[in-house]
This record gives C-alpha cells, structure tokens and sequence, in this order.
C-alpha cells in the first residue's frame, strides 16, 4: 500500500528522534521515497548524516544553505503525506499558530497533502490545557494526530507523552492510504436531513432526522479522499 508513496519526514528536537531513524528505515523498506526536513534543535538528537544515509536523500535543516536556499513551497508540493514524527510541545505550538521561523515550519504551512502529526512530549506538558488546545486547532485544520503512548518517559514519569512507536505508525499509513480505495474511481451522492412525500400541494408527511448521520457519512468519504492529495469531494 506504501509502495511509491512520497513521504516528507519532519523531526524536532525530542529525545525520541532516534525513532525517526526506524522510522525512515521502515518507509523505505515499504517502497516509500523519503526527503527529511529537521529543526535546528533536531540535530542535538539526531545526526543529519544518519538522516540522510537512511533516506538517500540530503536533509533539510535551514532555509538558507550557502550561497542559495531550500524551496519550502516545492517541498510542500512534493508529497503525498507530511509527517512530522516526533512533535514537540514547541513545534506543535508553532503549527498551530503559524509561527513560520524554522524550515520545517515553513514546509507545513506550503503543504498541500495531507498532514500527520506524531506528538513526543513529557506527562505534564501532553497534559497541559494549552497543549490540548494545539491539538484541537491542528485537528480543526484536518491535519490528523497519531495517538501517543503510555509507558516510561525521558523525565522518568510514566504515562501518555511517548511517541507512537514507528511500526504503529507505519500501520497508521498503511490504513489511512488503504481506506481511499474503497472510493477510488467512484462517484458518490450524499444527502442529508429529513425528507417530505407530498400528500397534496399542501400537506405533506415527513420527518424529524437531524442529518448527522448524512454529514458523518460526508465527512469519512472526505477524509478518504483526502489520502489521494490534488483530489477534493464536490459539496452542494
């Protein structure tokens, strides 16, 4: 299902970097193409080397690079997913605002494809009113988060915070791109809300649906169709 899928990896400066590593391994082994796209802080975790080695593709850390630059706008058109895995509290933020001072950030603000975040963090900050918030306003631009883990944590707290391991998350992609071929190639009409049967030009029979059930069904063939990116549903 991963085979030839053209996936933009992005990784913040978080103890879990070194996941990024199988991470980068296990999409290539899937038949992915990967370009990575690192934060400044990333490097303190994770050798760009490694990075590069891994994915045999140069690593992306500044928008400047001697005496030219790295284009963020093609970066952001290149993929079929952008994955930013780990996520930090910091990089979150900055998402969700639009804080555009590092490349990755940059790169996510041109992206056109669909956008997968794997948070990284301790109990307390995951926990945090604002952090939670972040992840609400990400969800409401359709960007989709990959659930964290429970387990023992960098502070020596245990708890949710930890990164989805790397074969969760190759499991996320390989559902998220399987669910578009139930709809590829098909054509689909979705109504929603009640319906009237004319008894004579004035009185009718009917009745009280809500229409959730319609706009649930609306929103699932969607989001499957958004697995497919320069593809978007028509809504009347």
């Amino acid at each position: 299902m991963l085979d030839g899928k053209k996936i933009i990896l992005g990784i913040t400066g978080s103890i879990a970097a070194y996941k990024a590593a199988f991470l980068c391994r296990l999409l290539i082994k899937s038949g992915c193409k990967v370009r990575v796209v690192m934060t400044p802080s990333a490097v303190d975790f994770i050798s760009p080397l490694t990075m590069s080695t891994l994915s045999g593709n140069d690593v992306f850390i500044d928008i400047s690079d001697g005496d030219g630059w790295n284009n963020h706008v093609e970066l952001g058109l290149w993929g079929d997913v952008f994955l930013v895995a780990p996520c930090t509290a910091s990089t979150l933020a900055k998402m969700a605002s639009g804080i555009s001072d590092n490349l990755l950030v940059a790169c996510y603000l041109s992206a056109k494809c669909p956008v997968m975040v794997a948070p990284a963090m301790d109990l307390d900050m995951w926990k945090h009113p604002s952090t939670q918030n972040n992840i609400k306003l990400l969800q409401s631009y359709e960007n989709f988060i990959i659930p964290v883990g429970i387990g023992f944590l960098a502070s020596g707290l245990e708890g949710e915070g930890r990164m989805a391991e790397p074969e969760d998350i190759l499991t996320y992609l390989n559902i998220f791109f399987s669910k578009a071929e139930d709809i590829k190639g098909k054509h689909v009409l979705i109504t929603a809300g009640p319906t009237y049967e004319a008894i004579d030009p004035v009185r009718f029979i009917g009745n009280r649906s809500s229409g959730k059930m319609g706009y649930s069904i609306a929103k699932e063939c969607k989001a499957r169709v958004r697995s497919y990116p320069g593809i978007r549903p028509c809504i009347f």
